[in-house]
């Protein structure tokens, strides 16, 4: 008469008593009744391991509640599980959105996230950023390529890691996301055209290169009509220089309609116009860009263009990814602002032409 021989196996797994500290992959393996190396080889796929021992380690880990470190998996399997994010800012309204969006869908997808700041553009700071993100063996970088420090980071970057920008600005050869920012500020112009304005000043945000896409479209849509561009008028992040410039172009009866590159900005140059004892929009025109979370909230309400740049987020990680699972993903992916039409806007005062 054959007889028949049970493996270990084939026995139910044994209860576990709780634990006062955190479990580590040798109880698993004790738990499971497997070597620990078969516990490693479950949690890294690296080799075949039969289905009853890996439904046997995957009880152990949730009876455990273990969780495997992310320092040893990469070691293991070769494989990192973290994405840098390279910024100038972390505060302004559009870096933190971006940067939300990106973190978001990283996480989704199984990373983790890290935050390196460039403090400029010059050499030593940008070479110091870049080797903060090649330090921490990512699997990739989602640069910020918003100012001149994160174009000069991108360039440090992107022939050593897999690198996507997200920008207001294309660039030949980058795979990145893009805000059309040059259709948006040519429509805002044209807006305040349509009212009767014979020109559209600009006040200008520092750029990320010579030029950026929302003085572009301002320029594009005024030289369409013909009409000259007047001086630019630039200001600092420092909102203060913006309220200065709105002073100064309150005391000259020939500006009626303002483009400014942000909400902010636009923010200060409204207050600078009402210090003068002038009203917006009645004396002059503004609008802005980003629509800010204060823009329907501010005195007058902000006409400006909607920039989802959490969702330019989401779109540069998905270019990420693409790269880390060796697809070619499009070399550019433009998200499109919508106007968003309020109070600050208005037909031109005859007391001021």
């Amino acid at each position: 008469m054959s007889q028949t021989t049970s493996s270990p196996y084939d026995e139910p797994m044994p209860h576990s008593a709780p634990l006062d500290r955190t479990a580590t992959i040798s109880d698993v393996a004790r738990l499971a009744g497997v070597s620990v190396p078969t516990v490693s080889r479950v949690l890294t796929g690296a080799a075949r391991v039969s289905e009853d021992r890996r439904r046997r380690v995957d009880k152990a880990i949730a009876a455990l509640g273990y969780r495997p470190s992310a320092a040893a998996q990469v070691l293991a399997s070769g494989r990192s599980t973290t994405i840098a994010i390279l910024a100038a800012n972390t505060s302004r309204y559009g870096y933190a959105e971006a940067i939300r969006g990106v973190e978001e869908s990283a996480r989704a997808a199984g990373f983790a996230v890290i935050i390196v700041v460039v403090e400029s553009e010059r050499d030593d700071e940008v070479r110091a950023a870049a080797d903060a993100v090649l330090r921490q063996s990512v699997a990739g970088v989602v640069v910020l390529k918003f100012d001149p420090p994160g174009v000069a980071a991108l360039k440090a970057l992107q022939s050593a890691i897999p690198a996507v920008a997200l920008s207001g600005v294309p660039e030949a050869g980058v795979p990145q996301a893009v805000l059309d920012e040059s259709e948006a500020a040519a429509a805002l112009t044209e807006h305040l055209l349509s009212l009767g304005h014979s020109t559209v000043h600009h006040v200008r945000i520092p750029p990320s290169g010579k030029e950026d896409g929302r003085t572009t479209g301002w320029r594009l849509a005024l030289q369409r009509h013909g009409i000259p561009t007047p001086p630019i008028e630039d200001v600092s992040w420092d909102v203060s220089t913006a309220h200065e410039i709105g002073v100064r172009l309150a005391s000259d009866p020939a500006v009626t309609a303002i483009f400014c590159g942000n909400d902010e900005t636009a923010m200060g140059v409204i207050r600078g116009i009402h210090d003068t004892g002038l009203n917006v929009p009645d004396d002059i025109s503004v609008v802005g860009f980003d629509d800010h979370p204060l823009a329907p909230m501010f005195i007058p309400a902000l006409t400006t263009a909607r920039q989802d740049f959490a969702e330019l987020g989401r779109h540069g990680t998905a270019q990420l990814l693409a790269l880390l699972k060796g697809e070619s993903p499009l070399a550019l992916e433009t998200v499109e602002p919508p106007l968003v039409f309020r109070e600050s806007t208005a037909l031109p005062s005859s007391r001021r032409r």
